[in-house]
């Protein structure tokens, strides 16, 4: 799945052929067909292989002494970005694997929300100028735009979007702890 996960990443999901997972797995391509009946169905494992690492990654990062900070940190991760907009592509003519991105994408929200819900009681009051909900949507949705953009080589306004972005995740910060990110 690694060798899948890879692939996909250099050359995108319309490379994945056996023989093309098998040599980069340096493996017989008969078996990557023996575990996987077709190539859809190896996609699909490395998705929902890699939604459950990455939820592992966002679990630690809420129970970070910086939830927010360490969630924009995972949020951020071109790879992860990258990988996703494949799978979303992919989406489009696979209902199992937009099945798939929906119920992960909802897991994710809603552990980020109720984090996000968590750490505004604890850290900044009510916060009525922003819900749990509607922070998620904007630290997401910002994340990936940059990921996206900065693939493509756009880079104008990132600097203080992300400057935003910190000053907005520095009202929850604890004075002891290192606020990089």
């Amino acid at each position: 799945m690694e060798a899948t996960a890879r692939l996909v990443l250099e050359e995108g999901h319309g490379a994945v052929t056996a023989r093309r997972v098998a040599a980069q797995a340096g493996l017989n391509p008969g078996l990557v067909h023996y575990y996987f009946r077709t190539m859809d169905d190896l996609l699909l494992a490395v998705f929902r292989h890699g939604a459950e690492a990455n939820l592992r990654r966002q679990k630690r990062a809420l129970s970070s002494a910086q939830p927010l900070r360490a969630l924009w940190k995972v949020n951020t991760d071109p790879r992860g970005v990258k990988l996703m907009m494949e799978f979303v592509v992919l989406s489009n003519r696979d209902e199992a694997i937009r099945a798939e991105i929906a119920a992960y994408a909802e897991r994710f929200r809603e552990a980020e929300q109720a984090a996000i819900a968590r750490v505004l009681k604890e850290r900044g009051g009510d916060a009525p100028d922003i819900s749990p909900a509607a922070a998620s949507m904007l630290l997401d949705g910002v994340a990936r735009l940059l990921a996206i953009e900065r693939s493509l080589g756009v880079t104008i306004g990132h600097e203080d979007l992300v400057a935003l972005v910190h000053d907005y995740l520095r009202r929850f910060d604890t004075p002891d702890t290192d606020n990089e990110g």
